[in-house]
């Protein structure tokens, strides 16, 4: 892997967050358009089906009058390392902020992605992300159906 590789991976992962932040959901189902998404909150994978996954975030996020679900994604501490000829896999932090009517700015929830890529044709895409989500604070205005501790309730 070049640093062009390296460049090209950095912005998916992060390209996800802007989508997300921006509810942009059918954009969200198409940078996984080649990839086997595994979220916890269904607790089911979404296999190559960038249209059920968009579906899926319309159903669990609550959208504001400007049409985001006024979030911020934060990724840090990325790691990408080489995983094969033409592959790859990263684990990172996300911290997603809100900031919502009738809710001050704060952190709401919290883990890890664990992404795997492959490169075809000179371009690189995602070929799996598992969602890793351990930190829950006030997902009140955020979400549409229950997640985390609330789930059980």
């Amino acid at each position: 892997m070049n640093a062009e590789d390296y460049f090209a991976i950095q912005n998916l992962v992060y390209r996800y967050c802007d989508r997300i932040d921006r509810g942009d959901f059918d954009g969200v189902g198409q940078l996984f358009a080649k990839a086997d998404v595994y979220l916890p909150a269904t607790d089911r994978w979404f296999r190559r089906d960038p249209a059920g996954l968009a579906e899926m975030y319309r159903e669990w996020t609550r959208l504001y009058p400007d049409g985001t679900p006024r979030t911020r994604h934060v990724t840090t501490n990325l790691i990408i390392e080489a995983d094969g000829p033409d592959q790859a896999r990263t684990q990172s932090y996300i911290l997603v902020f809100q900031d919502a009517p009738g809710c001050a700015l704060q952190p709401i929830v919290g883990g890890r992605y664990l992404d795997r890529f492959s490169k075809s044709d000179g371009v690189w895409c995602f070929a799996e992300r598992r969602m890793d989500i351990d930190m829950f604070g006030n997902l009140s205005a955020h979400m549409l159906q229950a997640l985390g501790p609330d789930r059980a309730g």
